[in-house]
C-alpha cells in the first residue's frame, strides 16, 4: 500500500499538526509494515499558487513550452501523479485564519484536475478517486468543530474530498490549543489516544 503524508504547517518542530500527522504515519507503519510512505512538506517545499501561468503551461504543447512553462507543467503533473498513486493520504491541516494554510490550498488546486480526479457528466460532477482513504489531522488554537467558524477548515476539506470521490475520511482533532497549557495537553493527549485506538482496531 502507498501512503502519501502531507504536512502544511509553517511552525516547524513547534507544530502540533506535524507531531500528530507523524504519529498517524508511524502507527500506520507499525500496523502495516509493508506500507510505502511518500512525504511532502508543503511549507518547506511550497508549490507555486495556481495562476494564469499554470493554465498557459497546461494548454501549451510540450514541444512549444519554454523553460518556465516546462517547470510549471512538470510541477502540476508530478504533484497530481503522486496523489493518484497513493492508496491513502494523511493530511496535516492546521487552521489559519478560519481556513487551511495557503500552502495546502495550493496543493489542492494542483490535484483538482478535470478528467483526472473528477469529471462533469449530464448528471452532474463525478469524483474519480473513490477507494482512497484520507486521515485529516485537524488542529486549531480555538474551538471550531461543528461551528460556523469551522466551515472553511474541516468542512471545506470534506466537501473537496467528496467532490473528487473520497468518502472514507477520518479526522484526528486537537483543538483549543491556545486555551492554556492544560487544554493543549489534554487535546494532544486525546488525539494521540485516538490514533492509538484507531490502529489497534485496524
Amino acid at each position: 500500500m502507498k501512503l502519501l503524508h502531507i504536512d502544511s504547517s509553517i511552525l516547524g518542530d513547534n507544530s502540533a499538526s506535524r507531531q500528530l500527522s507523524r504519529s498517524v504515519v508511524d502507527a500506520w507503519q507499525v500496523a502495516e509494515p509493508a506500507v510505502q510512505v511518500t512525504y511532502r512538506d508543503l511549507a518547506a517545499d511550497a508549490l507555486s499558487h495556481f495562476s494564469a501561468a499554470t493554465l498557459v503551461a497546461a494548454g501549451t504543447p510540450d514541444e512549444l513550452r519554454d523553460a518556465a512553462q516546462q517547470h510549471e507543467a512538470k510541477l502540476s503533473a508530478d504533484t497530481l501523479q503522486e496523489f493518484l498513486d497513493a492508496d491513502a493520504v494523511v493530511i496535516a491541516a492546521p487552521m489559519y485564519n478560519f481556513s487551511v494554510p495557503t500552502q495546502l490550498k495550493a496543493w489542492i488546486d494542483r490535484i483538482a484536475v478535470a478528467g483526472k480526479t473528477f469529471r462533469y457528466t449530464e448528471a452532474g460532477p463525478e469524483g474519480l478517486c473513490g477507494g482512497k482513504k484520507v486521515v485529516i489531522v485537524s488542529t486549531s488554537g480555538g474551538l471550531h468543530a461543528g461551528q460556523p467558524t469551522g466551515v472553511g477548515h474541516e468542512e471545506f476539506l470534506k466537501v473537496f474530498l467528496a467532490f473528487i470521490g473520497i468518502t472514507d475520511v477520518e479526522i484526528v482533532r486537537a483543538h483549543g490549543l491556545a486555551y492554556g497549557d492544560d487544554m493543549r495537553t489534554k487535546a494532544m493527549s486525546d488525539a494521540q489516544a485516538q490514533i492509538s485506538e484507531q490502529f489497534a482496531a485496524a
